[in-house]
């Protein structure tokens, strides 16, 4: 959403991005201007907390942070005007209410096609990807049973008050009816006849905060120093990932691999690393990637699409979320294999690595995925659609996210 606001930003637009105030510092290196939505120490208890990644809970978790800042939400769209757009996400129920209430009109992105129920495809669903019929049937028992039980009786309290009906079926009404913005290409997800409409498709955005700055002097030396590593990370806001980094760590020596552990959080990080495994902070993926042998990470959609982009085989451990339809894609691409996080030990990672290295259709396969990427800028891509698209409406003037 900050390379969204930066795009259009760039485009002459007078842009305010609103979330956490985690992402403050970002946005204001980035020179794009933001309203705080939930504090820090919100943020951090978010992440803390194990829910976030476990497949039964992870939703519930998320929804109950976010509720407190919606309403809030909803004020800065309110004090934006009539003459605003907003742009947000599926969970961005304060926009789509300031759209109902006040006529603001309203853009839903999505990042990911997990997000979008299908019966003609039905995304994989919690790593089950049984018969159409059976995922429709878990589809709606979990959106009667989970879904609007969690998110239901708090926004409809405030639907009431804004004079608004209660609703429910809450995965079919956060699509806005002004528009839905899809960020990620046909190729990986075409859409579908029952897809809300009107739909704007573009390239995978593949930003990244820093994503100009050079590889270190030091790193730098140590790729040259030997054979293309294996990079692993569980997210960049994990801090549950201990056993999935000891599991990589011991896969790097049963491979005799080079390996880097990507996290800000070194506590997570085994102690005495062999020689040919190192953990690094941060860098940025797209410079990372592609003098790399493969990619082993949770599932989320800028780690799998930004392993396309460098042309490796990727290894996912989807946890929770939209993980497990992304896993399930990128193994019907033929580029890589999902691995349920039960079994992810060193020795299945291990047998689920060499042949992919060593498949000769595997790397025909990442390398032409890699080709559509040739000169893809899905954020620029974006911005030009959401232009064309509002340009009998008015300025835009205002973007939003939870």
């Amino acid at each position: 959403m900050l390379g969204l606001a930066s795009a259009l930003q760039a485009r002459g637009h007078d842009v305010l991005l609103a979330t956490n105030e985690h992402f403050a510092p970002m946005a204001e290196a980035t020179g794009v201007p933001f309203e705080v939505l939930g504090t820090e120490e919100n943020y951090r208890q978010a992440i803390n907390h194990p829910d976030l990644w476990n497949p039964r809970k992870a939703f519930q978790h998320v929804f109950q942070f976010l509720a407190p800042g919606l309403k809030r939400q909803y004020e800065i769209h309110a004090q934006a005007g009539r003459d605003a757009i907003a742009i947000s996400n599926c969970l961005g129920f304060g926009a789509l209410m300031s759209q109902e209430a006040l006529g603001i009109r309203l853009l839903t992105v999505h990042l990911q096609p997990g997000v979008i129920w299908s019966d003609q495809a039905p995304p994989a669903l919690g790593g089950f990807n049984g018969p159409r019929w059976l995922r429709r049937l878990m589809f709606r028992m979990g959106e009667r049973w989970i879904l609007d039980r969690i998110i239901c009786p708090f926004l409809n309290d405030w639907r009431k008050e804004l004079g608004l009906p209660p609703i429910r079926k809450m995965m079919r009404k956060w699509n806005s009816p002004y528009g839905v913005v899809c960020l990620f290409p046909d190729w990986y997800a075409a859409p579908q006849p029952d897809w809300p409409q009107p739909l704007i498709q573009t390239d995978f955005p593949l930003w990244n905060f820093g994503s100009n700055e050079s590889l270190s002097p030091e790193l730098e030396v140590w790729l040259n120093q030997g054979d293309r590593p294996l990079v692993f990370t569980p997210g960049s806001a994990n801090l549950h990932g201990r056993t999935f980094f000891e599991a990589g760590v011991d896969a790097c020596r049963r491979l005799k691999r080079r390996g880097i552990l990507l996290t800000r959080f070194a506590e997570q990080i085994p102690a005495d690393l062999p020689a040919g495994v190192r953990h690094v902070p941060y860098v940025p993926l797209e410079q990372l990637l592609p003098r790399c042998a493969a990619f082993i990470h949770h599932g989320g959609i800028g780690s799998a699409s930004q392993a396309m982009a460098a042309g490796i085989p990727q290894v996912i451990m989807p946890l929770a979320h939209d993980q497990f339809d992304n896993a399930d894609r990128v193994t019907r691409l033929g580029i890589g294999q999902g691995i349920p996080v039960q079994k992810f030990r060193a020795a299945r990672l291990a047998g689920v690595l060499q042949p992919l290295l060593e498949s000769v259709s595997v790397r025909q396969s990442c390398e032409e995925i890699c080709e559509k990427f040739t000169d893809q800028n899905g954020l620029s891509q974006a911005a030009e659609r959401i232009e064309q698209h509002i340009l009998r409406s008015g300025p835009l003037v205002a973007v939003g996210t939870p």
